[in-house]
């Protein structure tokens, strides 16, 4: 059976007609806001009050990289390095997830509404640009029928992964920038677009490697697989010799771009200070479970029908998730396609079979797991950990890549369907009925949000003023780390609201510290950190020795901190914080505290 104009010669961006339908162009657009908005309700309400309930601690780090941002570029600082936290060492940002575009390009709206809400309307602008940007790349050079486009856009947009990143990952929902990236390296081989294009893709690189470099790590080696696959079916070989001088003209000038515009961040992210090797996560927790291909992620229709499983290593990581249903639909999709297509087309339902294959086998990690139990079959990704840039990969991320090719599998399946619609009814009910089956179940629902701790008044109304001096060094109890990140909220506060500069030891960043040479979340601990996450975490009193008076007053010396602040209530992103240990442990170590406002306040007298 001859196969559609939509998919009979060229896949690839550009290469099917444009069939203009503003209509449903807007129609597609607003339904992926109105389920961003449907996604992030919950914190709609007040963003400055609510949070994330499953991962409150990444959301105040965003929030404090948008303040920290837009501080940079209105106070000419580095943006990419600083010490306003981890005193006295500082961090490096470059090897964490900076957001620096995202931060510079919100700075006026930080400046305005306050960082919290800033990070809503990001989060939220994000899930619909990414539903909206692989319609159009589908609607644009893919497939004819607007309605195929309209299911693979949003199924990609989406997606439980899409969904479970939404639980406050900027850098990850921004999946926009992969249906740009894929049509930016399929622009290159056209004559005569070598310098436009290559310049184009260039600056696309640098903006993906700011918001989301592992994703741009991801999305370039999917694309290697495809294309490596593709260009060796014999059907292309005599397209390939055509386009690969232009191709690799494109490239090159890609290449130049890229590296002029990254060439200070990437010194600083494999050469410059506070840098580690790998990552301060196991990538063997870090790691997809086999029978979480086939099971329903939290967040959907199923989940809420109590179908949802817990087979992810935490709520924002159900990277696969897509029930068996859409399993099936993907395979039978396939079929359809293949008896469909002609040769041409096949070397591209083969690329793109073989590119999932790879990734969702990668993302098993290093050995195998079966519904929570794990195996010792080593499987490649195993082989590959010990390689730079693939050790600071978590494997279970991988799945990541899956999603889009499905997606592209049921658009490519409507489309086809559309054009030459099976011949009997039943049929065509039949496929109606798949779809549904697959789809219906994944429907994303709100994400789960609660109220957060305020900003205490000692901080809005500049009361801490009074007691650091500038740019001083100021920290919470407890310290500051990913678990209790009020510290970086505070200071996210002042920054925004140009209230000056303190410092704080610790914080919720990546830095070097772990076993083997590895990352860590946050700094070593020193003594008088660990005996107030022992008090916060516990409720009880640790003891309390001259010895331990004395290392931690060190401890704070060596931080320089002027002023040690408890407020009244602390905030727990993973558990309840006892503040009543915490101030018996700090009079216990620093004597009597001082009352200033809505804290309680220490100052630390010199050596």
């Amino acid at each position: 059976m001859p196969s559609s104009p939509s998919v009979a010669t060229d896949p690839s961006p550009g290469s099917a007609p444009v069939i203009r339908d503003r209509r449903a162009d807007l129609i597609v657009v607003l339904a992926a806001l109105a389920l961003a908005i449907w996604v992030t309700s919950g914190m709609w309400r007040d963003p400055n009050t609510r949070t994330i309930t499953v991962n409150s601690s990444d959301q105040a780090l965003f929030e404090w990289l948008l303040a920290f941002g837009g501080h940079s570029l209105t106070h000419g600082e580095n943006p990419l390095f600083t010490h306003l936290i981890n005193v006295p060492d500082g961090a490096n940002l470059a090897v964490n997830t900076s957001i620096t575009v995202y931060a510079w390009v919100f700075a006026p709206l930080t400046y305005l509404i306050g960082p919290p809400a800033t990070f809503l309307v990001i989060l939220t602008l994000n899930l619909a640009a990414t539903a909206s940007a692989w319609y159009w790349l589908l609607s644009r050079h893919l497939v004819r029928s607007r309605l195929a486009a309209a299911v693979g856009g949003l199924f990609i947009g989406y997606c439980p992964a899409m969904v479970s990143h939404a639980n406050a990952h900027l850098n990850w929902t921004a999946g926009w920038l992969v249906p740009l990236l894929i049509w930016g390296v399929f622009a290159l081989r056209r004559p005569g677009n070598a310098v436009r294009g290559g310049v184009l893709l260039g600056v696309l690189v640098a903006i993906a490697f700011s918001i989301a470099a592992e994703g741009l790590f991801f999305t370039a080696l999917a694309l290697a697989s495809f294309l490596a696959v593709w260009a060796a079916q014999p059907s292309r070989r005599t397209e390939v010799r055509a386009a690969l001088p232009h191709f690799l003209r494109g490239l090159g000038v890609t290449a130049l771009v890229a590296g002029v515009l990254l060439a200070y961040p990437l010194w600083l992210h494999f050469a410059g200070p506070q840098r580690f090797h790998g990552t301060g996560f196991d990538p063997l927790i870090h790691a997809e479970d086999i029978a979480a291909y086939g099971s329903y992620p939290r967040r959907s229709l199923a989940g809420w029908a109590g179908l949802g499983t817990s087979l992810a290593p935490n709520p924002t990581e159900e990277n696969s998730f897509f029930g068996i249903p859409l399993l099936l639909l993907a395979v039978a999709c396939f079929v359809l396609l293949w008896r469909r297509a002609d040769r041409a087309f096949r070397a591209t339902l083969w690329a793109l079979a073989v590119t999932a294959l790879v990734f969702a086998v990668l993302s098993w990690g290093p050995t195998a797991k079966w519904n929570g139990r794990r195996t010792d079959q080593l499987l490649p990704f195993g082989v590959l950990d010990n390689l730079p840039v693939v050790n600071a990969a978590l494997p279970s991320r991988l799945a990541l890549v899956v999603a889009p090719v499905i997606g592209l599998l049921l658009a490519y399946a409507v489309d086809q369907l559309r054009a030459a619609p099976p011949r009997h009814r039943s049929t065509e009910l039949a496929w109606a009925i798949g779809f549904a089956a697959a789809l219906l179940p994944l429907l994303p629902t709100p994400l789960l949000t609660r109220v957060r701790e305020p900003i205490p008044a000692f901080i809005t109304a500049g009361t801490w003023k009074q007691h650091v001096s500038p740019g001083g060094v100021l920290t919470p109890l407890p310290l500051t780390v990913d678990v209790t990140p009020d510290g970086q909220r505070w200071q996210a506060y002042a920054l925004a609201h140009r209230q000056g500069e303190f410092r704080i030891p610790a914080g919720f960043f990546l830095g070097p510290g772990g076993p083997d040479g590895r990352g860590r979340i946050g700094p070593v601990p020193r003594t008088f950190d660990s005996l107030m996450d022992q008090a916060g975490r516990t409720g009880l009193v640790p003891i309390i020795t001259d010895g331990s008076i004395r290392e931690s007053l060190a401890d704070l010396r060596y931080w320089h901190v002027e002023a040690v602040v408890l407020p009244d209530r602390v905030h727990g992103a993973k558990y309840d914080i006892d503040e009543e240990a915490l101030r018996r442990t700090a009079t216990a170590l620093l004597g009597p505290p001082q009352r200033v406002d809505d804290v309680w306040l220490w100052k630390v007298p010199p050596a």
